[in-house]
């Protein structure tokens, strides 16, 4: 790697060959600066496992942060050290874990969602609906691509998604036609994009390489593409990226407050109604974590603590008195 760039500009790099997302970019950046100061700016091969090992209780006992923060640290220093100093990191033995709750994910009722949905207009509707309809996560959803979706074989790509693996999911019959409707919205917006020379998209370094036309093509686009073109802070170049996230979740939070719900919902509460729902309908555990895309499926197994059934099913002897 090229000596004359800083450590954090090395970093970029790296994380860019690998193919990161620019969210994992972010993060790593931030928690590598955070490593540097706690440390009085010491550069970090001048560091040891000890150092690591009291920045990381630091992060727990003094910040209290949570244990899947803690981690993205650990593997932010981690990824600093084995893939871009190339130095192995002894084990740690001496870092005060930050506690893992058990929580239950909060599910919405059928009627809920209802509900919920009936509050919502537009791409937000659609969006929602998706999260509902398909189990997919709100990212997965906006950075779909117009060649992911199959409306003949009511089925979804998702690609690159969490732990970068690629997975097929369900499109909602009654998904199609509205979806089928957007689309031609956004093909139009795509085509005065390209009248007016500007109709790019970001695609992955590798990708830009293969297909260097590839950016303009419908094929390529996003289906929920923001209204206004922006630059990419990696390319500096001036392209239509997918909706915010954070548009969508206010929209959903407001929607929740609007429907009476009183749950802590989420957008991502949409996904565990999902599960939920589909395990009430008697579907198979392995069916619903290959849709979810789980590695384990354990981590699927947490919908079985939340189903419509209180008090895991047993009968209350009140209720037989």
């Amino acid at each position: 790697m090229t000596t004359d760039l800083t450590l954090l500009q090395q970093v970029s790099v790296k994380i860019r060959v690998k193919h990161y997302s620019i969210r994992t970019e972010e993060a790593y950046l931030g928690w590598i600066k955070r490593f540097i100061f706690f440390h009085n700016k010491q550069h970090p091969r001048q560091l040891r496992a000890q150092h690591i090992e009291q920045f990381l209780s630091y992060l727990a006992v003094e910040k209290n942060v949570s244990a899947s923060t803690q981690n993205q640290a650990l593997s932010a220093i981690s990824f600093l050290y084995k893939d871009v100093l190339a130095m192995d990191i002894p084990e740690l033995e001496n870092v005060s874990r930050a506690k893992k709750p058990q929580k239950l994910p909060v599910v919405l009722t059928q009627y809920e969602v209802k509900c919920l949905l009936a509050q919502l207009d537009g791409t937000v509707w659609l969006i929602a609906s998706l999260l509902y309809g398909s189990g997919m996560r709100l990212l997965e959803c906006l950075r779909l691509r117009v060649k992911d979706v199959d409306l003949n074989k009511n089925q979804i790509i998702i690609r690159d998604g969490k732990g970068q693996k690629d997975r097929i999911t369900m499109l909602p019959q009654s998904l199609v036609k509205p979806l089928a409707t957007h689309l031609e919205k956004v093909k139009l917006l795509h085509t005065q994009a390209l009248a007016n020379n500007y109709g790019t998209v970001y695609l992955p370094n590798a990708l830009a390489k293969k297909y260097p036309f590839a950016n303009t093509e419908w094929a390529w686009q996003y289906v929920f593409p923001a209204k206004h073109a922006s630059i990419d802070p990696r390319s500096d170049t001036n392209q239509r990226h997918h909706v915010n996230e954070q548009v969508i979740q206010r929209a959903i939070k407001m929607a929740i407050v609007a429907a009476n719900i009183a749950k802590p919902a989420s957008c991502h509460s949409l996904r565990h109604s999902f599960a939920t729902h589909l395990l009430e309908s008697g579907y198979d555990i392995r069916t619903i974590q290959e849709l979810l895309g789980h590695q384990d499926v354990q981590t699927t197994m947490i919908y079985t603590h939340v189903l419509n059934k209180g008090g895991k099913g047993v009968i209350s002897p009140l209720d037989n008195v």
